[in-house]
């Protein structure tokens, strides 16, 4: 069987192609960060003397990493309306993300917060330090810096991840292939374009990461250490 590849009818949608990758770049900025800071306090919360907090933490870790992101992206798409919340798929999308993502840093963030030597904390303590200054000045910065790698591959996984959004409509890069192929019948070139995309993508994340890196961690600039 011949098969006549052709990848001039797929290409001609480049301007939705382009605002897909955008909408799809914009989608994993708003999770990274806000999944960031959830993470951040998930790990905190996590090592609190306050009982409940730290059960109620590990419930939610626990639950989002043993439950299919598509399932938590229904339930979040779904649930709000069911409770009266009309909210866009980009919005849903964007919700399901952060949560999904909020519990994956913050086990990776506790992992880097247990990596700091206790004769570190003790001696912040004898120094009067109280608990947020021990947080904000000893634990968080050392602990972020160790585990920086795994956040930004677990970020750049979520980006590739969020092509799962298109189930409810979200109008990124997977959402407008599937509509593309479905107009031109050209496939195997649409979704070669859109691998394509998505790479360029995943480049591009991590090329700003490893900028962020070296204007938030001057040690890492000074060591030469790659991320």
């Amino acid at each position: 069987m011949k098969y006549d590849f052709d990848i001039s009818a797929p290409l001609a949608y480049w301007p939705d192609l382009l605002h897909a990758a955008g909408t799809t770049l914009g989608l994993s900025l708003a999770a990274t960060v806000f999944g960031f800071l959830l993470g951040v306090f998930c790990a905190v919360a996590g090592k609190s003397r306050v009982a409940w907090l730290a059960r109620l933490t590990t419930i939610y870790v626990e639950t989002i990493r043993n439950t299919p992101l598509l399932v938590q992206i229904f339930i979040v798409y779904f649930g709000l309306a069911t409770i009266g919340l009309k909210v866009d798929a980009f919005t849903a999308a964007t919700a399901a993300l952060v949560i999904n993502v909020g519990a994956y840093t913050s086990e990776i963030v506790r992992a880097g917060i247990e990596s700091i030597p206790k004769g570190q904390l003790e001696a912040a303590e004898c120094l009067g330090l109280t608990r947020r200054q021990l947080l904000t000045h000893v634990v968080l910065p050392p602990a972020i810096e160790r585990v920086y790698p795994a956040l930004t591959s677990q970020y750049v996984l979520l980006m590739l991840a969020s092509s799962i959004t298109s189930q409810i409509s979200a109008e990124e890069l997977t959402a407008v292939a599937n509509r593309i192929q479905s107009e031109t019948f050209r496939s195997v070139e649409t979704y070669l374009i859109v691998a394509a995309a998505y790479l360029v993508l995943s480049l591009v994340m991590r090329l700003v990461f490893w900028c962020a890196s070296y204007v938030a961690f001057p040690r890492r600039r000074r060591l030469g250490t790659t991320v």
